[in-house]
């Protein structure tokens, strides 16, 4: 593990990290330090994720006010590299304010994210804390120029805020945000909880018990705003040693307060406990749950997935066949689908849609810009190509894109090899659906003499050629195939269709 402490020496670092292996994926955990079990979940998500993972470690003055803790906030430098080696990091970056050019606060151009975002919630107690932070990351994410980078649930505010930064400037990263790591009486994780004496730490216990009494409330039916607030508040106003700065329920992205819970709800809570001021939320949601099923190909994952949705009632998303569309209208075009200026331009312009199988239980219908593909996208030919399409960084992206915003209402069924960590990584169920390469090479054939091609590749070949599929898709350059560390891995061989379809079902609550 290196450690660097100027941007010159960073930058020669990512340098030499793209130079050691083309289109190597890199990953940033931005920290202020005082690393805790929270900070490691970003880290090992990233290390799932990443071809290099880089830390940063840098306690903001941008983003204190003049009577906060700065000067007193938690630092151990020597803990948190200790951390971070054994959670794999492979460069750590630890300027001080004068290598990032925030010495002199009074000559700083910084980012100002929009007030409706900025100047609520922690934001009114907090002027300038949000510009603070905007600035800095900003200048972390030109430095280092990261593929992905990584950010806690319980910063949800901060996690908004960057999000419309990263859309608004078109920066050229990706945020993945990971779920809030408690101790195991519930208390999240905080840097801050170093500063709460023993009977103060059980007096901060109230914010996630109130939390808990909301959610006892959403699961029995509520959906006022007001209903559902009433609890945490009640709670919190008789909790000893602790005073309340809010208890809020927001809309997710946008941060307006909502009267009535109808698809999601962040219900935000801040309170100060003794010197510390801790920060806690929950993610309420309406819709029916997410089944992500990911495996490597030939597992069987499509005639699964769609029999598991048809068994459910739930909505069946065949992302496979929107990659294999994409590869399908590269090669209708005479395109080369290696070429990956000419890939993003044809994701970027091509609207896939989905409709009902001509049978029940039969193959679903799929379009792209308006001409009908079921049967065309299932060749030798394209599935040949269709690891190499979804290799491209803009494929991803755009067809990302869309099945997240067909998953926002929940009620779905989706496969493929990353839906699990990256496109739906809140699923409520995640399955990692896998054969032997053998057993998947056997099933291959065997459906495609089912749909009456010819000249087909002999039984080793095939299992060769899987075996290297699966080596590709694992080590490609954007979301590798990888079990998620909360899928349930289900091992096929031997079992009926029917047998693994009702092991899903059978975790499904």
């Amino acid at each position: 593990m290196q450690v660097v402490k100027t941007v010159a020496a960073l930058r020669c670092a990512m340098e030499l990290f793209r130079s050691s292996a083309a289109g190597i994926t890199i990953g940033l955990v931005p920290t202020m330090g005082a690393l805790h079990e929270g900070h490691r979940s970003l880290m090992t998500r990233a290390r799932s994720q990443c071809g290099r993972v880089v830390v940063s470690i840098f306690v903001n003055p941008l983003q204190f006010g003049p009577q906060e803790d700065l000067e007193r906030y938690p630092r151990n430098l020597a803990a948190d590299l200790a951390l971070c080696e054994a959670a794999g990091v492979d460069l750590v970056f630890v300027p001080t304010p004068a290598a990032l050019g925030v010495a002199d606060r009074t000559e700083l151009t910084q980012v100002v994210p929009p007030d409706g975002l900025a100047n609520v919630l922690c934001g009114r107690s907090r002027p300038g804390h949000f510009q603070g932070v905007t600035t800095i990351v900003t200048k972390l994410l030109n430095v280092v120029q990261p593929d992905l980078a990584f950010f806690g649930q319980k910063d949800a505010q901060q996690v908004a805020i960057l999000r419309r930064l990263v859309a608004d400037l078109n920066l050229p990263v990706e945020l993945i945000t990971c779920p809030i790591v408690r101790e195991s009486d519930g208390l999240a994780f905080s840097s801050r909880n170093q500063y709460l004496s023993a009977p103060e730490r059980q007096q901060a216990l109230a914010i996630f018990q109130s939390l808990q009494g909301a959610i006892a409330q959403f699961q029995a039916g509520e959906r006022s705003a007001a209903a559902l607030l009433e609890p945490v508040r009640s709670t919190l106003s008789q909790a000893p040693g602790l005073s309340l700065d809010y208890a809020e329920l927001v809309d997710p992205d946008s941060l307006t307060p909502l009267q009535t819970l109808e698809q999601a709800g962040l219900l935000a809570v801040a309170a100060q406990v003794g010197s510390a001021r801790l920060i806690d939320n929950v993610i309420l949601q309406t819709r029916r749950p997410i089944v992500a099923i990911d495996g490597p190909a030939g597992a069987g994952k499509s005639t699964v997935t769609r029999r598991v949705a048809q068994q459910l009632g739930l909505l069946y998303l065949d992302t496979g066949a929107m990659y294999r569309s994409v590869a399908w209208l590269a090669l209708d075009r005479g395109l080369d689908p290696a070429d990956r200026l000419a890939m993003a331009e044809l994701s970027a312009d091509c609207t896939i849609r989905f409709g009902e199988p001509v049978t029940p239980g039969g193959e679903q219908r799929v379009w792209i810009n308006g001409q009908e593909v079921t049967s065309l996208i299932r060749t030798p030919t394209v599935t040949a190509q269709v690891s190499v399409v979804a290799a491209h960084a803009e494929v991803r992206r755009a067809l990302v894109a869309q099945q997240r915003a067909i998953g926002r209402c929940g009620g779905l069924v989706a496969e493929g090899r990353d839906i699990g960590t990256h496109v739906f990584p809140e699923a409520e169920v995640k399955i990692f659906l896998t054969a032997t390469p053998r057993e998947r090479a056997k099933r291959r054939l065997q459906d495609w003499r089912d749909r009456g091609q010819t000249d087909l590749p002999d039984l080793d070949s095939l299992e060769a050629a899987i075996t290297e599929r699966d080596y590709q898709d694992s080590n490609r350059v954007v979301a590798p195939m990888i079990k998620a560390i909360d899928a349930w891995e289900l091992v096929t061989d031997g079992m009926t269709i029917e047998q693994v379809v009702q092991a899903i079902v059978a975790r499904v609550p």
